[in-house]
């Protein structure tokens, strides 16, 4: 293999990196807590897009227990966002573990 084949692969990968970034922005993933009454929506970047709370929640003398549950529904989504990225970039790796890569989701 030739330096020019290695370069022409690694850009070809970095373009798929790039797609598959943009393919998980796209798609989301709900984490929840408290047996459904938190929910919060995430990307697959984990960045949060929205919180539902059920209306029993909401009240002051809940208010620390409702803290806690929306914190542990994000943990949920966004652990759920990085294993999709960790599903996809098997994808692209053909199953190989190329060191500081699965750390780019």
């Amino acid at each position: 293999m030739d330096l020019n084949s290695i370069m022409q692969q690694a850009q070809q990968m970095q373009a798929k990196m790039a797609e598959i970034q943009e393919q998980l922005a796209n798609k989301t993933i709900t984490g929840s807590a408290g047996g459904g009454m938190v929910n919060v929506t995430v990307n697959g970047r984990g960045e949060v897009l929205s919180v539902a709370i059920e209306e029993a929640l909401v009240s002051t003398d809940e208010k620390e227990m409702l803290q806690d549950l929306i914190v542990a529904a994000t943990n949920d989504g966004i652990t759920k966002a990085k294993e999709l990225g960790k599903e996809e970039m098997k994808q692209l790796t053909g199953g190989l573990n190329i060191p500081g890569l699965s750390n780019m989701f």
